[in-house]
């Protein structure tokens, strides 16, 4: 028999926290909703494994990572490699994104001055509570676990998230060129509209609990902290279920992926109205899999990783010393926000110099949790949408669901599409938050539907067939009267 356990812990920053959502410093001026820690265990017998959702931005601290994981492993037995961590992608989340002090602590005084001035940087007590709660969160469920019926499906929702990126007359690639914008010829990529869920029930039939796959930004709410969209659908799912039901969001492929559609002229798809509007969606759509899928086994249980090592792009050296001419310049004038973009993207050319020198070559976790037939292949970037439909085609399991921003992170992973001439997006420009090289994305969907290999699919409960055919209903085989 199965067991499952399902707990969520609250991980809400202050107000006056940084929120990180962009290239220069924002301040948490309010708190919207809470913000939460949701994890699921899941044991065959023989083998647990963790699926941990966060709701922040990303989790760039790989020791922040290794710290949860060896924590775990002492006090629950579940294996570090067996715990997957993944980011919502809320932008209205804590400050757990950026480096932590002691990381740039040897940097230049410009450099120092340009991290903790002008950029995004993680809170180390902010980020210490994080990794305080995720170990609650999986120690709990795994102290909370039930002998359990599983369920696994996939839904469809096509309706909220679109490609943000668009081809333009020029023959180049924008990403948001504004709605409205004549010059805009279509989308530049997909969306995955697949909403993955798997669902567990206690023996008595009570609901345990969920985990939720898609694919799109947390972009809706921008004041406030906020869990973004990803609240609404929890509040969705739990007046269906029960308002005890644990709904664990692991986000799929959405590097390119937000819920603003630039080919409408209606408004501006942000605000209260459009998170809600998202999460009820998709919500629903998950609950209409889980009202649909049958219960029962679904072993085995397993899970492995791999680590890529990945070369990063050098910025050129008159690229640097342009950027230093504009960043000293600008630094004339007072506050982050009145620097202009050229200003901003300058001031990221010299960090990602200094940082990329220190790290040259990334390594990148790319992990694999199985449950039955059901596999969870992770990456810890911001994964082209069409590179993630990539991996569930090369995948042999009957569901596959890709979950970006995991473990880590490695910024912005597009296709190579995206550095062609007729490509294009800031998504492409040299940052702190891309500069893996142009190959990264193939090599990273690659290495999972290789990782992907390695496990044989197992269970995912169908509904009973029948044994012979059923005999005809006689009432069936009367008429038409004509008269």
């Amino acid at each position: 028999m199965m067991e499952a356990g399902f707990y969520e812990t609250d991980i809400t920053p202050s107000i006056g926290m940084e929120r990180p959502a962009g290239y220069y410093k924002l301040y948490i001026e309010s708190i919207h909703d809470r913000l939460k820690v949701r994890a699921a265990v899941i044991s065959d017998g023989k083998e647990k494994v963790a699926l941990v959702g966060v709701d922040t931005g990303a989790l760039q601290s790989a020791a922040c990572i290794a710290e949860a994981r060896a924590k775990i492993e002492k006090l629950s037995g579940i294996k570090g490699s067996a715990v997957m961590i993944g980011a919502s992608h809320t932008h209205s989340g804590g400050p757990c994104h950026g480096p932590l002090p002691e990381e740039y602590a040897d940097a230049p005084d410009l450099i120092k001055k340009l991290i903790s001035e002008y950029s995004i940087v993680s809170d180390p007590v902010y980020s210490r509570h994080i990794v305080n709660q995720m170990v609650t969160a999986v120690c709990e469920a795994d102290r909370r676990r039930k002998k359990a019926v599983l369920s696994c499906g996939v839904g469809f929702e096509d309706k909220v998230a679109f490609n943000r990126r668009c081809r333009m007359k020029n023959g180049r690639v924008y990403t948001h060129p504004g709605k409205g914008n004549p010059d805009i010829l279509d989308f530049a990529g997909p969306i995955d509209p697949a909403v993955g869920v798997l669902s567990a029930w206690d023996t008595d039939g009570r609901f345990l609990g969920c985990i939720v796959n898609y694919s799109c930004h947390g972009t809706t709410l921008w004041e406030g902290a906020s869990s973004d969209w990803i609240g609404y659908m929890e509040k969705t799912v739990r007046g269906v279920m029960g308002e005890d039901a644990v709904t664990v969001f692991l986000n799929g492929a959405n590097g390119d992926v937000t819920q603003v559609n630039n080919l409408s002229t209606y408004e501006r798809e942000s605000g209260e109205r459009y998170a809600d509007f998202v999460g009820t969606r998709v919500g629903a759509e998950a609950v209409k899999v889980m009202a649909g899928a049958e219960k029962g086994d679904m072993s085995p249980v397993a899970y492995g990783q791999k680590f890529l090592r990945i070369n990063r792009r050098f910025p050129a050296k008159k690229r640097v010393e342009e950027s230093l001419a504009i960043v000293e310049e600008g630094l004339k004038k007072k506050g982050s926000r009145d620097m202009d973009t050229p200003w901003l993207f300058a001031k990221e050319v010299l960090i990602t110099d200094y940082t990329i020198r220190k790290d040259p070559v990334a390594t990148v976790e790319i992990q694999a949790v199985q449950v039955g037939g059901a596999i969870y292949l992770s990456n810890p970037g911001e994964l082209f949408c069409q590179l993630g439909l990539d991996i569930k085609k090369g995948s042999h399991f009957p569901a596959t669901f890709v979950v970006e921003l995991a473990n880590g992170y490695n910024g912005y992973i597009p296709d190579e599409k995206a550095f062609t001439p007729g490509g294009g997006g800031y998504e492409t420009v040299l940052t702190r938050y891309s500069n893996l090289e142009i190959t990264a994305g193939r090599q990273i969907a690659d290495g999972c539907i290789q990782l992907a290999k390695e496990f044989k699919p197992g269970n995912i409960p169908e509904r009973p067939k029948i044994e012979s055919p059923i005999p005809q209903w006689d009432y069936g085989t009367l008429g038409p009267d004509l008269e």
